[in-house]
């Protein structure tokens, strides 16, 4: 699995990243969402540079242009309800892409333990298209794991991108033991190095979800 950390090159993404982390600047639900959106544009655009193009021509007013866009077919997946602001980010720039959507949560058991549970899945086929599963926390790597892996039951990509942009330098090292070697691309902005007992990323942001959408029952 490659991993690209676009955090590691100074760029307009860490201010970003920055605003969401900053703990006054996230009472601001809506601008904690557009700051998200925006991050999603960012990742959006550095995956497109990786796709396969080809030349096109495209009639104006005046005469013929030839312009290189892209071939692939894409599917923007996104794990509920956490991802949903950068599964639109990213849908603003591959915007005639088809979509999927995993509802996946942590259920707890005694003391600190928990699993992953999925109550929901929708998908179209996913044969030989680019699958950009985002997620905006990667804490364990379970649901993405679990996600990823009910996805296939659909078809098999010709590649995966995995946006993650707040993950913890543990989960990339389990996705690194139980995802593909080939075939799969993990994007991150930052890969934080501490865990809390309940697994959440230290420094981290708190909840995304939460700070998305409100607190939760």
């Amino acid at each position: 699995m490659e991993i690209i950390n676009l955090g590691e090159t100074d760029s307009i993404l860490n201010k970003f990243i920055a605003q969401m982390r900053d703990r006054n600047v996230q009472k601001d639900s809506m601008r904690f969402r557009a700051n998200l959106e925006k991050v999603g544009n960012i990742f959006a655009y550095e995956i497109s540079r990786r796709l396969r193009y080809s030349e096109k021509q495209v009639e104006t007013p005046l005469g013929i242009a030839r312009v290189r866009t892209h071939d692939d077919p894409v599917v923007v997946a996104t794990i509920l309800r956490a991802g949903l602001p950068l599964h639109k980010g990213i849908l603003d720039y591959f915007d005639n892409a088809q979509n999927a959507f995993v509802a996946a949560y942590r259920k707890y058991d005694k003391g600190d333990d928990f699993h992953i549970n999925i109550e929901y899945v929708t998908a179209p086929d996913l044969d030989g298209k680019v699958l950009i599963l985002a997620d905006t926390m990667l804490a364990t790597g379970a649901s993405l794991e679990i996600a990823y892996n009910r996805l296939l039951d659909d078809g098999t990509p010709s590649h995966t991108h995995l946006v993650c942009p707040v993950s913890s330098v543990y989960a990339v090292e389990y996705l690194q033991k139980h995802m593909p070697a080939q075939g799969v691309t993990l994007w991150v902005a930052t890969m934080d190095e501490e865990l809390t007992s309940h697994s959440y990323i230290v420094p981290g942001l708190g909840d995304a979800g939460d700070l998305a959408y409100g607190d939760k029952k």
